[in-house]
């Protein structure tokens, strides 16, 4: 692989204790970055601070921390806490994430995912520079704060966009853009929404840097990786937000009987009328060599840093070290 390569961690099946080794093999393939999730497993931050020890040459990135799920000085204070242990390689990736993370896990009101991102942003901005915040936003108030320790490098912040408005937002005032669940194809009307909202930036060097989370299924069995891909589309594609991006990329047509059945109740109906067709568009899967292709087609198509996610297809299903070496072009399938 040439150019960025990121990878999801912790990675499958290995407790993050035992993470170090594996970080050191990481950077020996060649892997540039190291991101973290925060769904129903570790938090975004904490595999950072180890991995900033652990692997001093990788980029640390948060993709991403729910703006909902800290309250905004406690998020100032762990990415501060980040940035400082891994000067100059930590970028703050920030998002709404969901209703269902914020409101039934979190007990926290989801509202104005917008305005509350956006305000995050600003808040953030004045707060790594060690300023001291007195602002009621619109989203939220912070009176009386400031860091004690603010990182001498303020980490650039990156911002989950699924569509055009906060894409816009990306384009104008952040460092650059995550993404997920996009397949190569999509990333042109996407690519020329960030250019339209700040063509002065999309003009300029170095170029933004746009970061695609992959879920990437190593094996060849085919049938197997679509079952997957179709649960975990499924279960996406419930959230509203992630329904209305398929829409505003137009799959709204191929995705229609999926809706009409999970709306109706049939959740097994909803998941068998997934199109293949999509769930290989916006997952990787096949041999490692194959998914090494996929990976490098992502990357034409204007993705700067493509990130490996694993997804567990169960105890065996595949050799992670085998599969890492493959994708990044060190193993015998290079």
């Amino acid at each position: 692989m040439s150019g960025r390569l990121g990878i999801t961690i912790p990675l499958p099946g290995v407790p993050l204790a035992d993470h170090q080794d594996w970080l050191r093999r990481l950077v020996d393939l060649g892997f540039s970055d190291c991101w973290t999730m925060e769904t129903t497993g570790f938090d975004a931050f904490t595999p950072l601070a180890l991995a900033a020890a652990w692997a001093p040459e990788l980029r640390l990135g948060t993709a991403i921390a729910s703006v909902f799920s800290r309250g905004p000085a406690l998020l100032a204070q762990t990415a501060a806490g980040v940035a400082d242990a891994a000067p100059g390689r930590f970028v703050l990736g920030l998002g709404s994430s969901s209703e269902t993370m914020s409101q039934s896990w979190n007990d926290v009101v989801f509202e104005r995912p917008y305005a509350r991102v956006r305000d995050s942003l600003h808040f953030l901005r004045r707060a790594m520079e060690g300023e001291r915040i007195d602002t009621d936003y619109e989203s939220f108030s912070c009176h009386g704060f400031q860091l004690d320790r603010a990182p001498a490098q303020p980490p650039p912040i990156y911002l989950a966009a699924l569509r055009r408005d906060m894409l816009r937002l990306a384009a104008r005032q952040a460092d650059g853009v995550l993404l997920s669940l996009v397949g190569a194809a999509d990333l042109e009307p996407i690519r020329a929404v960030l250019s339209e909202a700040a063509p002065d930036r999309a003009s300029s060097t170095p170029e933004r840097d746009i970061v695609l989370r992959l879920g990437v299924m190593p094996i060849a069995d085919a049938e197997r990786c679509r079952d997957l891909g179709r649960r975990t589309l499924a279960a996406y594609l419930s959230v509203p937000a992630y329904a209305q991006m398929m829409e505003w990329l137009g799959h709204a047509e191929l995705l229609a009987p999926m809706v009409h059945a999970w709306q109706s109740g049939d959740r097994r109906a909803a998941v068998a009328a997934v199109p293949d067709a999509l769930v290989d568009a916006l997952f990787v899967h096949g041999s490692a060599p194959a998914c090494r292709e996929q990976l490098q087609a992502f990357q034409a198509a204007g993705v700067s840093t493509p990130v490996v996610s694993l997804m567990n297809l169960g105890p065996g299903a595949y050799d992670v070290a085998r599969v890492l070496e493959e994708m990044a072009g060190a193993g015998p399938g290079r």
